[in-house]
């Protein structure tokens, strides 16, 4: 396979897509990952792991109606060209 441009995107796509569909309750609270809701005082700097749950819940609750899109152009394209 050929690095192109659409490989890279490609790529992309198939890591959003494996970051949208990871469960809260079933994957990651078994890997210590789970809800975590202490809260922090002002001026505390979040960690790096609440800072990756948050982003999971962002990636999760923003694009899950975007990837239904790109997802579809993107077997169309692949069915279409190869």
């Amino acid at each position: 396979m050929a690095f192109t441009l659409y490989s890279l995107i490609q790529a992309a796509i198939l890591c959003v897509n494996a970051v949208a569909v990871l469960h809260e309750e079933r994957f990651l609270s078994k890997i210590g990952w789970g809800a975590d809701h202490g809260i922090g005082g002002f001026g505390d700097e979040p960690g790096i792991k609440s800072q990756l749950l948050n982003l999971i819940r962002s990636v999760r609750t923003v694009m899950r109606v975007p990837l239904i899109a790109v997802n579809s152009v993107t077997i169309v394209l692949l069915l279409l060209f190869g």
